[in-house]
């Protein structure tokens, strides 16, 4: 009975590969982009289009796929054409694949000249514009033919653009929700600042409890938003309400040139004022918040291969944090 268990197994096994095998025969990777062309425009014919070729030589590459894998790809209906689900499990793989194919020829142009590539950077406005910049400016210093494009947006925006792939990389505040797909490093801590213009005359004070701030004109991110919940947890754990917001901005660029006129304060964490890109209309006042900490990791999907650059990239980010770490 053993051995003949033993021998239907072997069976099972040659008989999946033999199919696996007459499948990847006819598989053909101009097929696949094909199927994701149709996917991403909706129809045969704008597909033919983007493509450049024919609609009936689009629908031939569409044939031939179902008929490798025995199964209806797409539905046709008035809207246009949509996947079934095969075809959402084929296109989610594809897309993988096509992926790392380009990242073998990133990581081809990056062996034949380390100083070039290109790295994609998913992060947060006030990151891009602390140590993100930092690691920027300091590899472009060495590395002058290095592109690097950064995405900014919301925290999930950025992990839906590292699972469609679209970036290599986040560097955010921890997913709320830990993904087996992704791996997290955490970064560095932080906690918040308050800030005012270099010529304010709160600059000139040694010491300030928050509560003489109250009623000053204020420019805060709103406080559903990460930094604004940041700032709503300091106030209330210094026993204030938070204060009326003069200018309510998610934008920490418009509130640093707020802040920098001398008529407004706000909250920003540590790391935007950090040395590396301090800048002199900026000044951090000598209050003791509640605190309000938060972690920043770098995120990158588990099964994905890192670009050599992606890899460079994140070990400039590490040496950049160190000092915040100590922090």
């Amino acid at each position: 009975m053993l051995l003949l268990d033993h021998l239907i197994s072997i069976w099972i096994s040659w008989w999946t590969m033999e199919k696996f095998e007459r499948i990847e025969r006819r598989l053909k990777l101009h097929d696949m982009r094909v199927l994701l062309a149709v996917v991403e425009t909706g129809s045969m014919h704008k597909a033919a289009e983007r493509m450049g070729t024919s609609q009936p030589a689009v629908s031939r590459s569409i044939a031939e796929l179902e008929r490798a894998l025995g199964v209806r790809l797409l539905d046709r209906n008035r809207r246009g054409v949509e996947p079934t689900h095969f075809g959402r499990a084929i296109i989610k793989r594809g897309i993988a694949i096509f992926d790392e194919v380009r990242q073998g020829i990133k990581d081809v142009e990056y062996l034949a000249d380390p100083a070039a590539g290109e790295l994609v950077i998913g992060c947060s406005e006030v990151l891009a514009s602390g140590p993100v910049f930092a690691a920027i400016d300091r590899l472009a210093g060495s590395h002058p033919r290095m592109t690097f494009k950064v995405v900014t947006g919301t925290r999930a925006t950025l992990y839906r653009e590292l699972s469609e792939r679209n970036v290599e990389l986040v560097i955010s505040g921890t997913p709320p929700v830990t993904s087996e797909h992704m791996v997290v490093e955490r970064l560095f801590d932080y906690s918040l600042m308050v800030v005012a213009g270099s010529q304010s005359l709160w600059t000139r004070r040694r010491k300030i409890e928050l509560a003489e701030l109250i009623d000053q004109p204020w420019t805060l991110p709103p406080l559903e938003a990460p930094i604004g919940a940041l700032a709503l947890e300091a106030f209330r754990g210094s026993g204030l309400e938070p204060p009326r917001t003069a200018v309510i901005t998610e934008s920490a660029s418009l509130r640093s040139r707020l802040v920098a006129t001398g008529r407004f304060l706000t909250m920003l964490p540590r790391f935007a004022i950090m040395p590396v890109n301090h800048n002199p209309l900026l000044k951090a006042l000598p209050i003791r918040l509640p605190n309000t900490g938060r972690t920043v990791a770098i995120v990158t999907l588990r099964n994905r291969t890192l670009s050599p650059l992606a890899e460079l990239f994140i070990k400039t980010a590490r040496e950049i944090a160190k000092p915040l770490v100590r922090k």
